[in-house]
């Protein structure tokens, strides 16, 4: 019998902790020749805060699902789906359905590779924005374009009954 990935479903948040349950209880029951590595999906993403501020922080691809590397029987089924926090295998109730080599290395490359971290703000096209610093300071407008990576945003302000675009950084603005 070969080693497949599988997907387990956790309760939302938990994913860690199951993780550790999950390793624990391998090592406990002497199931480490069947049940060989335990894997949470996670990405760095940058968020762009009120003020410009950068955070990378980790967060979650699948919330709520770890993948494990095991050889599915009767006793291996057992110790994962008896786990505290485990709901589940995804896949039918009679029989979990195991993740393709090539899933697998796409969902451990967007992880692990070498993409650089994903951009995330508050600001969305369209938004009411105030003008907080430089010289269109006061000035309200609504934002026309978002470029996270650099944290950049166009904002289209009224000059002299115009609109006009104007492109400021996130620490320049603030939501109304």
């Amino acid at each position: 019998m070969s080693k497949k990935w599988y997907v387990i479903h956790t309760y939302s948040g938990y994913e860690n902790k199951v993780k550790a349950n999950l390793e624990h209880r391998i090592e406990s029951m002497n199931m480490a020749h069947k049940i060989f590595d335990v894997f949470i999906p996670k990405e760095s993403v940058t968020e762009i805060k009120q003020g410009g501020r950068r955070v990378t922080s980790d967060k979650k691809v699948f919330p709520g699902y770890i993948l494990v590397e095991m050889q599915l029987d009767d006793d291996s089924w057992y110790v994962v789906r008896n786990t505290p926090g485990v709901t589940g295998f995804v896949g039918s109730q009679a029989k979990p359905v195991p993740l393709s080599k090539d899933e697998v290395k796409r969902i451990q490359g967007t992880v692990v590779g070498t993409a650089k971290p994903k951009s995330f703000t508050e600001f969305t096209e369209g938004m009411a924005v105030k003008v907080t610093s430089g010289p269109l300071a006061e000035f309200d407008g609504l934002i026309s374009e978002v470029n996270a990576d650099q944290g950049k945003i166009k904002v289209m302000v009224s000059i002299f009954g115009r609109e006009t675009p104007v492109e400021l950084g996130f620490d320049q603005v603030a939501k109304l």
